[in-house]
């Protein structure tokens, strides 16, 4: 019995109601992609004509891919979490919940099982903590409207070199003795082997009044619709759908590699043409090394053709190479990526460069994924500033849009905008330099006062410089060329009164 089986069970023994274990079965198995080794898929055998044999399948690994895209694409060093006049104190606990790293694992692991979750809470030293739990440690109790309102989450600990499961059960308040629009924290501790409860540390709190009506914690998942459990309050797999197109890029990626080993060059040697010597006990091999795997025995040919054959097989890469773009191709478009996301060159896969606009596959769903990112990420900074100062905070997140977005094409847009006398130069500075209205405006200025050539009288265009080269230099020719005949006529005129003389 696995952990996470025994964590259903207590608290199936403890008159919750958790989600249905088949849920559980499809995170193990978006799990399996994620660690890029699937037992039923990568490992196979082959039957070669006399026997059997076991086939490890090469991979590209491209479920961790694309789950490390999206984590880097929502949640990289460019975001920025302002809170006003909590901004430094906010710093501070973030770092030493070292967030922007752990955070980034976390999206990267919901995006991979489908779910994920920031848990706040205070430890013996009153030190804010975040726990980041990855989806099959999280045990939902309560929902409504898709929205997970009580929740129970799992962490392995190490206590006096025994294994146990920390189990922190968010609920909100039952009796008569407590608020039921307050929430509470019971803190359990399960033996990892047994599954039976023990007693908590000494330092451990069984019970927890949070004093607050916001649960501690914030569930990240995709922004995409839960098609495989409709009533499920977990999110799916970024892949969920594509689990299709991950085996395709396996497969193909798997026949490109065989074809290099396969189509290895051969010499076929009849028997009676390899040299024998005899060993020390009787019997005769060819003189040849034999871990040279060039040269094959083949048995006699009944018709008597026993001469050596090489064999040299072609190669098919660039067709295997046009395979497996095409199945990229299918996969990053599946993980709503587009379809020009990655390239396979030189034998592995690269990020393509691509020119994102805001009607692209990837900018619409990077902007729907940011709802839910964002969410989560205000909500646990208004926990962060209650369990540290007593009182919640408005905070803002911005997502820098940059790292998607072709700086180039934005300074070219503006540049045409403000030409056409559709926009004005400050809010042209403003989205170039991602700055605000009163840096823009300082700017605007020192332009001014530098008496810089703005961007109506620039000639941004790629070719005109050379074009207006060229004419300028034509025209500095044909100059040239009438001040020569003007000097000229002025010369023959100049000669005719002497002769006339």
């Amino acid at each position: 019995m696995n952990s996470e089986n025994k964590i259903r069970e207590y608290l199936i023994s403890q008159k919750y109601t958790v989600p249905a274990d088949d849920t559980y079965s499809h995170i193990d198995e978006w799990l399996e992609w994620y660690q890029n080794d699937v037992e039923k898929f990568h490992h196979y055998k082959l039957y070669n004509g006399s026997v059997v044999t076991e086939q490890e399948r090469y991979k590209l690994g491209m479920a961790k891919k694309v789950c490390e895209d999206w984590a880097n694409l929502l949640l990289n060093e460019k975001v920025a979490i302002k809170a006003g006049s909590y901004d430094k104190q906010l710093a501070v606990i973030l770092n030493k919940n070292n967030f922007y790293v752990k955070g980034n694992q976390l999206i990267e692991l919901a995006f991979a099982l489908g779910t994920g979750a920031f848990v706040e809470y205070r430890d013996a030293a009153g030190a804010v903590v975040i726990d980041y739990i990855r989806a099959d440690m999280i045990y939902p109790l309560a929902w409504d409207n898709g929205d997970i309102t009580e929740c129970a989450f799992g962490t392995y600990q190490t206590l006096n070199g025994k294994e146990y499961i920390y189990l922190q059960i968010h609920r909100l308040g039952k009796g008569d003795e407590e608020d039921p629009d307050m929430y509470y924290i019971e803190n359990k501790y399960i033996d990892a082997k047994s599954g039976k409860e023990t007693d908590p540390p000494e330092d451990i709190e069984v019970f927890v009044n949070t004093g607050s009506v916001e649960p501690l914690f914030q569930i990240i998942a995709p922004n995409i619709c839960n098609n495989i459990e409709l009533d499920s309050p977990l999110g799916i797999s970024i892949y969920a759908n594509a689990i299709d197109q991950v085996k395709g890029c396996d497969l193909t990626f798997d026949s490109y590699m065989n074809e290099f080993v396969l189509g290895r060059k051969r010499i076929m040697v009849p028997l009676s043409q390899a040299k024998m010597q005899m060993q020390k006990d009787g019997s005769t091999a060819p003189t040849f090394d034999p871990h040279d795997m060039v040269y094959y025995i083949i048995p006699e040919d009944r018709n008597g053709n026993n001469q050596l054959t090489e064999v040299d097989m072609k190669i098919r890469a660039t067709e295997h190479e046009l395979g497996i773009q095409r199945c990229l191709d299918l996969l990053s478009f599946k993980a709503g990526m587009g379809t020009g996301r990655y390239k396979f060159e030189n034998g592995g896969v690269k990020t393509a460069t691509e020119v994102i606009s805001d009607k692209s596959d990837l900018y619409q769903s990077r902007q729907r994924h940011c709802i839910t990112v964002s969410a989560a990420i205000l909500s646990m900074v208004r926990i962060i500033s209650f369990l540290d100062t007593g009182g919640a905070i408005d905070a803002t997140v911005d997502f820098d849009d940059s790292i998607i977005e072709d700086s180039n094409a934005t300074i070219d847009k503006n540049i045409k905008l403000v030409n056409a006398g559709l926009r004005s130069k400050l809010s042209a500075i403003m989205e170039i330099n991602k700055c605000s209205e009163a840096e823009a405006q300082k700017e605007l200025e020192r332009i001014a006062e530098e008496g810089q050539i703005t961007g109506q009288d620039i000639d941004w265009t790629e070719g005109d410089d050379d074009e207006s080269e060229q004419k300028d230099d034509s025209a500095e020719e044909t100059k040239k060329e009438k001040g020569s005949e003007t000097d000229d006529n002025q010369d023959t005129e100049e000669d005719t009164p002497e002769d006339k003389g």
